[in-house]
């Protein structure tokens, strides 16, 4: 399955390599950038991130809740989204933006906007792809759970450990976005009710583990700095 993950990206990235070289130098001055990653090892679906080369910072960021924090969910978690995930598109792309005029956190796009992606093509092996679009800084200031997430602050301020918490949070609200947008392209009449019931109780139990391994990490540091001057 690695292999053909691995042929999988490689087939994508020599794709957007062979188009005419005036499209790629055009997308190249107008900033237009592609990553190519996917949630953790699973096979499908691949993912296209589309962004601005002044948001490359934004972009490993993203990456690393897909990559990393995917795989450190509990499995409940990720089996919530194992029927939806089965049925995504074969490759989704992830247009990164600062922010939506709207206030939205994200999208599903009925119809594609990325040009690379807008028709099916042999990279795909004919099949049409999904698009979604994440807005990074409402994410960041968006609170999924206004009451819990401020009791956390206050707990890990005590610990002096707030900045990682913070950082850890902000991933798991950006993966539980795309989560969200995925179910949408699977199930396009699903209630929207519904589908953020999902999502949240994805971030809900995701934070949840997060904590309760971060603030057992916590105590056991305190108590070694204190047995010092026992």
């Amino acid at each position: 399955m690695r292999e053909a993950d691995a042929i999988s990206s490689l087939t994508i990235e020599r794709y957007l390599t062979s188009r005419p070289k005036w499209i790629r130098w055009r997308e190249w001055l107008a900033g237009r950038r592609y990553r190519v990653t996917r949630l953790g090892d699973d096979q499908r679906p691949l993912l296209v991130v589309a962004f601005q080369s002044p948001d490359r910072s934004r972009v490993e960021v993203l990456n690393r809740a897909l990559t990393e924090d995917w795989i450190k969910v509990p499995s409940v978690c990720r089996e919530a989204y194992g029927e939806i995930l089965l049925r995504a598109p074969r490759l989704i792309v992830i247009q990164l933006r600062r922010s939506n005029v709207c206030g939205c956190l994200g999208h599903r796009h009925v119809a594609l906007q990325e040009k690379p992606f807008a028709f099916p093509h042999d990279a795909l092996g004919g099949e049409s792809c999904g698009e979604m679009d994440v807005a990074y800084e409402r994410i960041r200031s968006w609170q999924a759970l206004p009451l819990s997430d401020t009791a956390l602050d206050a707990k890990f301020l005590e610990g002096s450990r707030l900045t990682e918490f913070h950082a850890t949070q902000f991933r798991l609200r950006l993966l539980s976005v795309v989560l969200h947008e995925i179910h949408h392209l699977v199930f396009p009449r699903e209630p929207e009710n519904r589908v953020r019931e999902r999502s949240l109780n994805f971030y809900r139990e995701a934070l949840a583990r997060y904590v309760e391994s971060a603030i057992q990490t916590l105590a056991f540091t305190i108590d070694r700095s204190f047995s010092r001057f026992g």
